[in-house]
């Protein structure tokens, strides 16, 4: 039992700190969505649909979102044309979930683990925002391609930011203060 300690103590942190913020994210969500009289997505939702905009427009591409009257989802248009639609699932928060939980499981020096999980969460809600302008601008270029980009670069983007982030911490935090 001793030598399966850290691995047991490992998974405990991991589905006992994943477990909860799902529990406090679905809570938020069931608070903040409506979709019985009219749709209404929640307020990260919201604000990442809002930045994408932001920063489509900041590179002067033309974009604008609306709330969907028929879903839980912003329709993203590019010069004034449809392109995506950006649901709750974009909002990059079920990532940094996985994310902070899987740093909690590794966890170290309290000051540390905290810095570093508000810092990896700032990374990826921005990385998340400038992908989607990103897949947005080329999918209104390269529509035939949209299938590849949101299966594929879509994810590897957001996913292979949120592994280096954890390799970074593994290699460089973790080893100075897990003495």
């Amino acid at each position: 039992m001793k030598k399966y300690k850290k691995i047991i103590l490992f998974l405990l942190k991991f589905l006992g700190s994943y477990g909860i913020m799902v529990f406090l994210y679905v809570a938020f969500l069931n608070a903040t969505q409506e979709s019985e009289n009219q749709f209404v997505c929640d307020p990260i939702t919201q604000k990442v649909a809002e930045q994408t905009v932001d920063l489509l427009q900041f590179f002067k591409v033309k974009s604008f979102t609306d709330q969907s009257l028929g879903e839980l989802s912003f329709r993203l248009f590019v010069e004034d044309k449809f392109v995506a639609r950006i649901v709750e699932g974009c909002n990059s928060m079920s990532v940094m979930i996985l994310f902070i939980a899987f740093i909690i499981s590794f966890s170290s020096n309290f000051k540390v683990t905290t810095v570093y999980i508000l810092a990896g969460s700032f990374v990826i809600y921005i990385i998340n925002v400038f992908r989607i302008a990103f897949i947005a601008f080329i999918m209104y270029q390269f529509p035939a391609y949209s299938n590849f980009l949101h299966q594929i670069i879509f994810p590897l983007i957001i996913y292979g930011t949120t592994f280096l982030l954890w390799v970074i911490w593994i290699n460089y935090f973790l080893p100075k203060y897990q003495k």
